[in-house]
């Protein structure tokens, strides 16, 4: 039987796009992949860069329980307003380091070495998978694709399937 599709929450992190003066680019490149992954995007969010917004927004879809996974792109790197994931760590109840590990690995080896500067993490606050990706539509999707396969099957233990 074949898994339900993923029910996915997207949040844009710039605060050029969420002041109305870079367009996003970001969002819309992680829902056309999402929805070519046969994943469902129920909500998407453009905030800036702002801790408490980043983790109150987090903290309402994940608790709202119709998400099976929360991706956030943007607000990774090194820039002193990078919070992204001092916010995702601020609301999740455990780190999942291996795909954070796995996405800046692929882009190390793929991309360029500057992958590694990447502070994105990935989490899970009840039975939603939170993951942070890069603000660069070209990394963000690279980022996603080298974890891609994994996600349902995370979503699916989460829920309280058999790691089998």
């Amino acid at each position: 039987m074949a898994s339900p599709a993923m029910r996915v929450a997207i949040i844009t992190v710039s605060d050029s796009s969420a002041g109305g003066t870079r367009p996003n680019l970001g969002g819309p490149t992680m829902k056309e992949r999402c929805l070519n992954l046969g994943w469902q995007v129920v909500s998407e969010t453009v905030l800036p860069d702002e801790r408490a917004k980043i983790s109150e927004q987090l903290k309402q879809l994940a608790d709202s329980g119709t998400l099976d996974l929360i991706l956030t792109t943007g607000g990774t790197g090194l820039g002193p307003r990078d919070v992204t994931p001092e916010a995702t760590v601020d609301v999740c109840d455990r780190i999942v380091p291996g795909l954070a590990e796995m996405m800046r690995e692929r882009g190390r080896q793929q991309s360029t070495p500057r992958a590694a500067l990447s502070r994105a993490v990935a989490g899970t606050r009840g039975n939603t998978l939170i993951v942070n990706l890069p603000g660069s539509p070209k990394g963000a999707v690279q980022s996603l694709n080298a974890i891609a396969d994994l996600l349902p099957h995370a979503s699916e233990v989460m829920r309280g399937a058999r790691h089998d």
